[in-house]
């Protein structure tokens, strides 16, 4: 019995050793394609064994889709997914993130560092100020070239030169050429008598700002703030006043240069001036040259005395972008307000002013050189209100003014769109900067991704999770994703998020089937740069096909927003240097040959100089995204 017992035992160890040793075999393979050998329990090794599984062909396993793997080992790996089953991984968020290779903003404790006297910080990245400056008399702190060129730096100013007298703060390029900027200050110069605030060259050419002005200046007496060239050159993201300069006495602000030749940038200014006592608030050159600004002017100036507002320049020559002024300086007495040159926008967009003017007395306001799409419901309708050179907006389309080929350059990058006709051999074109902006993450493994949240609805839970405060960037970052990923698709559109290498080969083999190859541009040579078109080859033959396109979304964990585009011709092609004529890069391209569901604004029709239906339209793959096509 003992002996049977014995060989018993000695079977199962010898059957398990066998398939241990032929399962590191199969990985020692695929270790290949990852640069070594994996443990054959971690995420990477079964990305491996999943991808073997569900891809029917054998053409070499994707290493740059392998490389997004979750870096866990097998022990982290089961035990996160065990706190996510168990709602714990907020408890240990840090070792998550860097474990995990996520993106988590570091939690900012109180400062405990003194400054007593006039102080410069330059260098510094990273740092909350609270309590910094409180009660400060006269004296200069400068912040010059402050979080220079960081990746998501996160900085806090709370109650920051609060009830201050004659106090100067100076913040000189600070945070520029920054990554998904976070800045908050918040009860910034509350309470301050007389000195001055100076943002200069603010978070200039950032990717994704989020910077919000959270009661600054409220109660001041006589302290002037100075925005100079404040986020030009921005991508994306969202600048926030509120209650800002409330209850002010003679404090001037002026914007200049704020936001010109920016992308997309959002602003808020909510209670901006409210009950304020003579105020002084300018405009200049506001939004000039902007791509599809949105800014939000509610309860502006409100129930403010003898205030004078004025936009001068205001939006020129912006393309499309959306203007609202809710309950402008209602109630205000002796407001006196300038609109000139407000608006002449090449696409106009459209402009909304509800309640402006309501309750208010002795009020001017005028319109000089205005034109825009507009709406002006419950405005008052008094003799203070002037229009003049003011172009109305027929119909609701607008006009349309012939856009420079230096502003078109500005909003839509040369070589980021271009024709069919464009991919043939030799043929010299500008190639787009194709290199990847988001921060670098990794996917989570499916046994952990599947445990988490991922619905608006759940947007509590997912900020618990990831310790995003209400208000914050993480907060907009993963609500922004969320949203776009529960958009309705388009027509003839099939999308699917994925936060994890498994779903993705799910929705892709669903799709196209299992013959499936995924390509991507090789590398980011020649960006920026002239490029020529070497041996161009068209994928299954040339032939109109069907593609999974997956482009990244930020998010603190990688994530992918994939969808199927119908009616595409898909073309690999060498690139070269135009003078050598060497390989320099291999590029993936997809032609869209139906674009009569695109918007008329789309940047590909404003560069190629057509609109919807009208033209194909092709762009190349750009790092870190992919395309999926059947195999040939």
């Amino acid at each position: 019995m003992q002996q049977h017992t014995q060989l018993s035992l000695v079977t199962h160890l010898s059957l398990f050793f066998i398939l241990f040793s032929s399962l590191n075999v199969a990985l020692s393979a695929a270790g290949r394609n990852l640069g070594a050998v994996e443990n054959p329990f971690s995420p990477k090794a079964y990305l491996v064994r999943y991808w073997n599984k569900e891809v029917r062909n054998d053409a070499e396993k994707p290493s740059f889709l392998l490389s997004k793997a979750s870096p866990l080992t097998a022990v982290d790996s089961a035990a996160f997914a065990k706190l996510a089953s168990q709602n714990g991984l907020s408890s240990r968020l840090p070792e998550f993130c860097a474990s995990a290779n996520l993106l988590c903003f570091s939690d900012l404790g109180q400062s405990l560092e003194k400054h007593d006297k006039d102080s410069s910080f330059t260098g510094y990245a990273d740092k909350n100020f609270t309590n910094y400056g409180t009660d400060r008399l006269a004296g200069v702190d400068s912040f010059k070239n402050y979080s220079l060129d960081q990746n998501l730096p996160v900085d806090s100013f709370r109650r920051y030169s609060h009830d201050s007298v004659n106090h100067k703060d100076q913040f000189t390029n600070y945070a520029s050429g920054g990554n998904v900027v976070d800045q908050s200050f918040t009860s910034y110069a509350g309470g301050a008598t007389s000195g001055t605030g100076e943002f200069k060259k603010y978070a200039d050419s950032v990717n994704v700002p989020n910077l919000r002005f959270n009661s600054y200046s409220d109660d001041s007496n006589g302290r002037a703030q100075s925005f100079t060239s404040y986020t030009e050159n921005g991508n994306a993201g969202d600048q926030s006043f509120t209650s800002y300069s409330k209850n002010g006495n003679g404090a001037p602000n002026e914007f200049t240069g704020y936001g010109t030749s920016s992308n997309v940038v959002g602003s808020g200014f909510t209670g901006y001036g409210q009950t304020g006592n003579g105020a002084s608030d300018k405009f200049n050159n506001y939004g000039k040259d902007m791509n599809n600004p949105v800014n939000t002017f509610k309860s502006y100036g409100d129930g403010g005395n003898a205030a004078v507002e004025t936009f001068t320049s205001y939006r020129d020559k912006a393309n499309v972008g959306e203007d609202s002024f809710q309950s402008y300086a209602k109630n205000s007495n002796g407001e006196k307000i300038n609109f000139a040159n407000y608006g002449k926008s090449f696409n106009v967009g459209f402009d909304k002013f509800t309640g402006y003017g309501k309750g208010a007395q002795g009020q001017s306001i005028g319109f000089k050189i205005y034109g825009v799409n507009n709406s002006f419901s419950d405005y008052a309708k008094k003799e203070s209100v002037s229009f003049k050179s003011y172009t109305k907006a027929s119909s609701g389309k607008g006009t349309t003014m012939a856009v420079s080929g230096s502003l078109v350059k500005r909003w839509v990058e040369p070589g980021k769109f271009f024709r069919e006709s464009m991919l043939k051999k030799g043929v010299v074109m500008p190639m787009p900067d194709i290199e990847d902006k988001m921060p670098k993450r990794s996917f989570l493994p499916r046994t952990i991704s599947s445990k988490l949240p991922f619905a608006t609805s759940k947007i509590g839970e997912l900020k618990q999770i990831f310790h995003a405060d209400d208000n914050s960037t993480m907060e907009k970052i993963i609500l922004d994703a969320l949203q776009e990923c529960e958009r309705a698709p388009s027509a003839g559109e099939t999308k699917r998020c994925v936060g994890s290498a498994e779903d993705m080969i799910d929705f892709a083999t669903t799709v196209l089937g299992r013959n499936v190859v995924v390509r991507s541009t090789d590398n980011v040579n020649g960006a920026k740069h002239n490029v020529m078109i070497g041996s161009v080859k068209g994928i299954n033959g040339g032939k109109v096909t069907q593609s999974v396109s997956c482009h990244q979304s930020l998010f603190p964990y990688l994530l992918y927003y994939c969808h199927s585009v119908p009616k595409v011709r898909v073309y690999e092609a060498d690139l070269l240097d135009p003078l050598s004529k060497a390989k320099i890069n291999h590029g993936v391209a997809i032609c869209h040959l139906d674009t009569s569901a695109w918007s008329p604004t789309h940047g590909s029709f404003m560069a190629l100089g057509s609109g919807p239906g009208r033209i194909e339209v092709c762009h190349w793959i750009f790092q870190n995204d992919m395309t999926w096509a059947i195999a040939d």
